[in-house]
């Protein structure tokens, strides 16, 4: 143990910049450590979504049960294939420990990760200015902003440990059998808290075509480069079971993914989302690269040309970003329907979703902008650091802490409100396995999260049967705005109490005057499907008219909420 401490030690001590960068991360994270359950964070596809599905998994007993087998919490029992699989991370996270806890070690190991993926593949790209001081604090500092991005929390290591995974497998690809350890214990590990269909079947796809372009090239297999290919597959094969199964052994249902219908923009509205993804990103993957980044990347390319310096590095990375944002525009482009509509591969599966290397492709064309600039420009260096300095200081503004603060969202305590939904539970005063609610003008995994069976719910696949049942409930209330039954119809993972005049909106504090006039929704298929309550956030003006009784309103001073609880007669 002491001589592991020590090599640390010396690491640090050789790698100053590296250090201060660890700090700079530590800083970032700080707020979840001291806030707890205050911290603000986000909301879409978070506290929404991917928690609740973590604890209802950890909470289930059923890790380890066939694709087959229902959770009984959620629309009356969500097959065990919708969730993730017992050889993924996360959910032993939420196994053992509380969620809050388990979500800020996630937070933890992305971070790190990262940056030490980053830095590591950074000093691997700039030789040999990488034995010079100056660039290796530079990278350390791209690699401290690349840690700090944003990162959308349930991807884990998809975003963050694609550095670490590019410099694995260069690394092996460059020294073979004699690769450090470290190399294969990366390949090793990430696939247990990363996915599979989000980033790395793209990652496998692109070293598979390096290794084949190799072998064209030199005549000879590179068989260690061979064989690291083959150790990740195989673990992600093994991880991603459930989607194995479901795959060449029928899922037991038929998923509601067969329904999607996405892509139907225009020629120019297919431009604009490619200018709009090159330029802004996406809300999974964002890089937070307009401001400082783009900008440095153009002018650096000014630089190289009237300098005539060598910048094709720089200019294959740009290349490839280009590339990324008009694959994903043009997925979108309503051209591709003819093939979509006759092959499920293309309708279900988003291949767009290799634009999630965007994120490491900005920072690495970062770096290689800066080098250029600390090589070419009068005070070059301290223009670089201070570039790197201003891009640390905004990526710091998108804190979840600082960032959601802001805009006013509830804390992760305040958005599941526990204390509230135990008065309601005890209210009612029956066994939750008992009884069935569905929420209007909330989202359903609040209830969830707090031990209710619900009827509505967000998952990413569940069965299609389920599905139209469900739409006759809200039909009338989706013939109201077009919008919102499009949403529905041609997605629908959303399976929501959609009320027309709301739209996309679920959140009203208990402070909004707001009401529901007129809610249209059938309660007899709602009451077939074994619905006893609604949990509304909103007053409904006509619950007598549905048959509908009113019960109760809860509010406390610790939850933004005040729910109003109907019992379907």
């Amino acid at each position: 143990m002491l001589s592991m401490w020590s090599v640390i030690s010396r690491n640090f001590s050789r790698n100053k910049g590296l250090a201060l960068a660890s700090l700079i991360v530590l800083a970032y994270l700080m707020p979840y450590y001291i806030l707890g359950e205050d911290t603000h964070i986000r909301i879409h596809d978070n506290l929404d979504s991917n928690i609740v599905w973590y604890k209802l998994l950890a909470e289930s007993g059923q890790i380890f049960a066939s694709p087959g087998e229902r959770l009984p919490n959620v629309i009356n029992g969500l097959p065990r294939s919708s969730l993730s699989s017992a050889l993924d991370l996360m959910p032993w996270l939420y196994v053992w420990f509380k969620p809050f806890t388990a979500y800020t070690i996630n937070q933890t190991l992305m971070r790190f990760v990262a940056l030490f993926g980053m830095y590591g593949m950074l000093l691997f790209l700039l030789r040999p200015d990488n034995q010079k001081v100056f660039f290796r604090w530079m990278a350390a500092g791209v690699a401290a902003a690349f840690a700090i991005l944003p990162f959308w929390p349930s991807g884990a290591l998809s975003i963050a440990g694609l550095p670490a995974a590019f410099l694995a497998f260069l690394y092996i690809r460059k020294y073979g059998k004699h690769a450090p350890k470290f190399a294969w214990g990366v390949l090793v590990f990430l696939p247990f808290h990363s996915s599979l269909i989000l980033t790395f079947v793209f990652v496998l796809a692109l070293m598979g075509a390096l290794w084949l372009f190799d072998w064209i090239k030199e005549k000879q297999v590179n068989k260690a480069f061979f064989l690291s290919l083959a150790i990740m597959s195989t673990i992600y094969l093994a991880k991603n079971y459930l989607l194995i199964a479901s795959m060449f052994i029928g899922e037991g249902f038929t998923p509601h993914r067969q329904e999607f219908d996405l892509g139907h923009n225009s020629f120019m509205d297919t431009l604009r989302l490619f200018n709009k993804n090159f330029v802004l990103g996406h809300t999974h993957d964002l890089t937070i690269h307009q401001q400082v980044i783009m900008p440095v990347v153009f002018a650096a390319l000014i630089v190289a040309f009237v300098k005539k310096i060598n910048d094709l590095p720089l200019v294959q990375v740009l290349i490839m970003n280009i590339l990324l944002s008009l694959w994903y525009a043009f997925w979108y482009w309503e051209g591709w329907r003819v093939l979509k509509d006759h092959s499920m591969l293309l309708n279900t599966f988003n291949f767009s979703r290799i634009h999630f290397l965007h994120p490491f492709l900005w920072y690495v064309a970062f770096a290689f902008a800066l080098v250029i600039i600390a090589k070419n420009v009068k005070a070059g260096r301290a223009i670089a650091l201070v570039l790197i300095i201003v891009q640390l200081a905004l990526l710091f503004q998108l804190d979840e802490e600082f960032k959601y603060s802001k805009l006013g969202t509830p804390t992760f305590a305040e958005f599941y409100s526990k204390d509230l939904f135990d008065d309601i539970k005890a209210y009612i005063d029956k066994d939750p396995s008992d009884y069935r609610v569905v929420s209007v003008a909330m989202h359903p995994t609040i209830a969830q999260f707090n031990g209710m069976y619900t009827l509505d719910t967000y998952n990413v696949t569940y069965p299609l049967a389920y599905k139209h049942k469900f739409q006759k409930i809200i039909g009338p209330e989706l013939a109201k705005n077009k919008s919102l039954k499009n949403y529905f119809d041609t997605w629908g993972s959303r399976l929501y109490m959609y009320v027309g005049e709301l739209g996309e909106d679920y959140m009203f504090s208990k402070h909004s005057k707001q009401v529901i006039d007129h809610l249209d929704i059938r309660t007899k298929p709602l009451e077939e499907l074994g619905g006893d309550y609604i949990l509304s956030g909103l007053p409904i003006k006509n619950y007598k008219s549905l048959g509908l009784s009113f019960e109760h309103a809860f509010q406390n001073e610790q939850s933004p909420w005040k729910v109003y609880l109907y019992k379907i007669k």
